[in-house]
């Protein structure tokens, strides 16, 4: 039987702090779409660790929540620009079009996922034509999508050179806890002039369900709307807020991104394949042959081969210290 344990830190169980929590707002009536106490301690619970004044609202999943905060930043015939490996350039299926009804995406480079000053400055400087959608947002993602983090002050400087130019910015946070693990302060986020924020759930270890944090309350204005529309306004939205109560209150969430990414830290020690990208969080990326993987999978282990051509190998928050070294011996064995 295949092993999943490191195909995606979205094959994980869910958090036992979350399913508790899940547990106990299963009780009794609430009222529905968001206007329930539940929902309301979440949202309390996410502008306390992000020490920030901002609307809330949570959804089923990183997709919808990306495409619809950046249909909210764009018009039909504008674009948002992010890194051309980013989840809603490679991995959304067209969604933020969909959703933004045309708004059209511009690919910057950069190492291991961070756009690089310079691309962003390249692509600000292009006038506006008629025959091209013109940027009116950034969008960024910490942790990226090779669990590279960005620096509070090279995440600063692209918000600010963003800004300086009247864009949006969006940020995807599907990661997030990962980056915070690592040393990243979330309570920047907001004080740098991020607009919408989205704060992964599901792959932090609750069941499906992510926030979208919207600093700027003028963006706010029939949102729900929006939401409707796009079917991610769940009516009985309690249970998408429970599980950020359960892994917000005490701290679960950091504990549980540290511990998916120390074990990325020790799978990158005992992994004979060269890294491609540095483990900065719960993400190893590495080099290997299409002949090697595919022995890697008849060996019972499952691997994606990533965007950029290497295999990756993703820990959570459920990883164990055995199965990281039952690993490292499988891996080593295929190149023996």
């Amino acid at each position: 039987m295949a092993r999943y344990d490191f195909a995606s830190d979205n094959a994980a169980p869910a958090a036992p702090e979350a399913m508790a929590a899940v547990a106990a707002a299963n009780v009794g009536y609430a009222s529905g779409y968001g206007s329930d106490p539940v929902t309301a301690q979440a949202a309390d619970l996410i502008r306390a660790w992000l020490d920030a004044d901002a609307e809330v609202r949570f959804v089923a999943s990183g997709t919808a929540a990306n495409a619809v905060s950046l249909a909210a930043l764009c018009r039909p015939f504008e674009a948002v620009a992010a890194h051309e490996h980013a989840h809603i350039a490679t991995d959304e299926a067209g969604a933020p079009g969909f959703f933004g009804q045309g708004l059209g995406l511009v690919a910057l480079r950069g190492a291991s996922g961070r756009i690089e000053a310079a691309a962003l400055g390249e692509a600000l400087a292009q006038p506006d034509v008629s025959y091209r959608q013109a940027i009116a947002a950034l969008s960024l993602t910490n942790a990226t999508e090779y669990g590279a983090v960005y620096s509070a002050d090279a995440l600063g400087a692209l918000v600010g050179a963003a800004k300086a130019k009247g864009l949006g910015v969006h940020l995807d946070g599907a990661r997030l806890a990962n980056a915070a693990a690592a040393g990243f302060d979330v309570k920047q986020i907001a004080r740098f002039g991020v607009d919408i924020l989205v704060v992964g759930g599901t792959k932090a270890g609750m069941p499906p369900t992510e926030a979208v944090v919207i600093f700027d309350r003028t963006l706010a204005r029939r949102f729900d709307i929006r939401l409707k529309q796009a079917g991610q306004l769940p009516s009985k939205g309690r249970f998408f807020a429970a599980p950020f109560v359960g892994m917000l209150r005490d701290g679960a969430l950091l504990r549980h991104a540290a511990q998916a990414n120390a074990m990325a830290q020790r799978l990158a020690a005992g992994q004979p394949f060269r890294l491609v990208h540095p483990v900065e969080t719960n993400g190893v990326f590495v080099e290997m042959d299409e002949a090697t993987l595919q022995r890697l999978w008849e060996a019972g282990w499952f691997a994606y081969r990533f965007t950029d051509g290497s295999v990756r190998f993703m820990c959570s928050w459920a990883t164990t210290a055995e199965a990281v070294d039952n690993l490292c011996a499988v891996l080593r064995g295929l190149t023996a």
